[in-house]
């Protein structure tokens, strides 16, 4: 039940307390020691009313989920599953990883059947917009494991560019993590979108991938998640995510 109704608003401190800032209480806290901002001015104030699917509240500068039925998840996509939440040829896909939701949820971006590693999964339209558009230049990083020796020059020609059929792409970083008789393991970041984008790359410069999994899109990363788990998103992260992409 809201204290009042939808076009009223919620209190402040109720809606923080729903978004997982802690108790009312403490939340009333957050407010009082100038903490809080909604739409960009300042709060003091107790008992503001705010409608939390419009309003803009940061606590510390950072943009907390307000809307109660935003969901935000990370998932480690296992190799052979489709990215997406249904697959017509019968193939598993990312729904058999989240059923019993009753949120309707679509995957940030795609990673291609033989990829491993972090999607995320949302129902924030917005937000998911600006996270699949290379335009806001969220950073996605990748570890692959290729063919050694790997030329010193590596790095250098992917930063450079790789002419690609969408035109000249550029890694955003390239590091060489393992080497381990034949076996290198390198770690390649980069904001382009593009099908296979890594794998073409790092063929283009005479290192095919016989594995590849992402492990970091912007500030979150896969950690320890195991393979066909997900968690849900801290606060902390979901307002580093909108800071990312400027919302």
């Amino acid at each position: 039940m809201s204290d009042l109704s939808e076009s009223e608003g919620i209190r402040l401190q109720r809606v923080l307390a729903s978004a997982g800032l802690g108790s009312r209480r403490a939340c009333e806290e957050l407010i009082e020691e100038g903490r809080v901002e909604v739409d960009g001015q300042q709060v003091r104030v107790q008992g503001m009313r705010v409608d939390p699917d419009k309003a803009v509240i940061k606590v510390d500068g950072m943009r907390i989920a307000s809307k109660p039925d935003h969901v935000y998840l990370a998932l480690n996509k296992p190799k052979g599953v489709v990215s997406t939440m249904s697959d017509p040829e019968g193939r598993p896909s990312l729904a058999d990883y989240v059923a019993g939701r009753s949120a309707r949820l679509f995957n940030v971006g795609r990673l291609d059947v033989d990829t491993e590693g972090l999607l995320l999964l949302t129902n924030d339209g917005d937000l998911a917009h600006r996270l699949s558009h290379p335009s806001f230049g969220v950073v996605k990083v990748y570890l692959a494991e290729v063919t050694g020796p790997v030329a010193r020059d590596v790095g250098r020609r992917l930063k450079a560019g790789i002419e690609l059929e969408e035109g000249l792409v550029q890694a955003d970083g390239f590091k060489l993590v393992s080497t381990v008789g034949s076996r290198v393991m390198v770690e390649l970041s980069l904001h382009e979108g593009h099908k296979h984008v890594v794998r073409r790359m790092l063929a283009g410069v005479g290192h095919p991938v016989s594995r590849l999994v992402r492990t970091d899109v912007g500030p979150i990363k896969l950690g320890n998640l195991k393979p066909g788990k997900h968690r849900k998103l801290s606060q902390q992260e979901i307002g580093a995510l909108y800071a990312a992409v400027g919302l």
